[in-house]
């Protein structure tokens, strides 16, 4: 049963009212494993479903992939979600983790979409939607990931480490102060300016500020700070279980060496890959003309 509702009026949060991302009708979905999920829809074109994939970091939202919902809205049926914690979604206290962001993502292509759809992710989020093609191959028709993580040959926190380093980040006080730090506009458009060789599109920096001081907004963060959401050597153990076609655009990225990515193209015969220069992790934002010709060459090259 589709439990999508739609609540327009019900989006304004305590405090300042944090604006919609993307101009286009606004739904939710009451899943099982993350809560009420906000997302954005179009399907006013038809055609095989797009489905948009934010990031996990201090500050992401569908607004991270505003340029790519802009564009293929005219073309095809849209989507773009506010993960758990994130955006227009529910703030929960809740045991965030990439099984959860994976099952939402699921549940999402299950009750919404109803269709096998291409799905559209970026950096972190492309763990997560790694893992709901794995799990559900039926609901993915293809793949395209945007300076996926999970190609660093440096190791982050996992297991107790990581459950230390959240309790640790969590001790009332300092988890705020270093939130707050971490959100300050100042910070936002340093850590803008990490991922874009270019100018930083204001837009960003000011929907960025505006989602990070909602009522329980750096509830998720800290698990993203801890390094829980990370698939241990996702390089080895998850994007190998992916069966669909794949595609990585990716160049430079502040947090990503991409040391790894060869290997598994010339492992895995489903994946390939395409360097967009210069960009420095953002490419939707920094080239998106020759983002979208890359992505519309790979569907084009699947018969799509």
């Amino acid at each position: 049963m589709d439990s999508a509702i739609n609540h327009p009026d019900k989006h304004a949060t305590r405090g300042r009212p944090l604006p919609a991302a993307v101009d286009a009708p606004r739904h939710d979905l009451q899943t099982r494993a993350g809560g009420r999920v906000h997302y954005y829809a179009d399907t006013s074109a038809g055609g095989r479903p797009l489905v948009l994939i934010h990031s996990i970091n201090a500050a992401p939202s569908a607004m991270e992939m505003k340029p790519l919902f802009e564009h293929f809205r005219a073309s095809r049926a849209v989507y773009a979600l506010d993960l758990p914690g994130f955006g227009h979604s529910e703030r929960a206290k809740r045991r965030y983790s990439p099984e959860l962001y994976a099952q939402v993502i699921g549940e999402f292509l299950a009750e919404v979409v109803r269709e096998p759809a291409d799905l559209i992710a970026y950096s972190l989020g492309c763990e997560f939607a790694a893992i709901a093609a794995a799990d559900a191959p039926e609901h993915v028709n293809s793949l395209v990931l945007l300076s996926p993580t999970g190609f660093n040959t440096r190791g982050l926190p996992t297991g107790a480490a990581a459950e230390r380093a959240h309790r640790f980040l969590s001790i009332p006080g300092l988890s705020d102060g270093l939130y707050g730090l971490l959100t300050t506009r100042s910070s936002i458009k340093y850590f803008y300016n990490q991922v874009f060789a270019g100018t930083t599109p204001p837009e960003l920096i000011d929907y960025a500020y505006a989602t990070t001081h909602q009522p329980g907004a750096k509830i998720a963060p800290l698990y993203f700070l801890s390094g829980q959401l990370f698939t241990p050597r996702a390089c080895d153990s998850l994007y190998p279980r992916v069966t669909q076609p794949v595609l990585a655009l990716y160049d430079k990225d502040p947090n990503i060496d991409f040391q790894e990515l060869p290997g598994l193209l010339a492992r895995q015969s489903n994946w390939r890959a395409e360097r967009l220069t210069p960009t420095n992790g953002m490419p939707q934002w920094e080239k998106p003309a020759e983002t979208i010709a890359a992505i519309e060459r790979f569907w084009g090259s699947l018969g799509a």
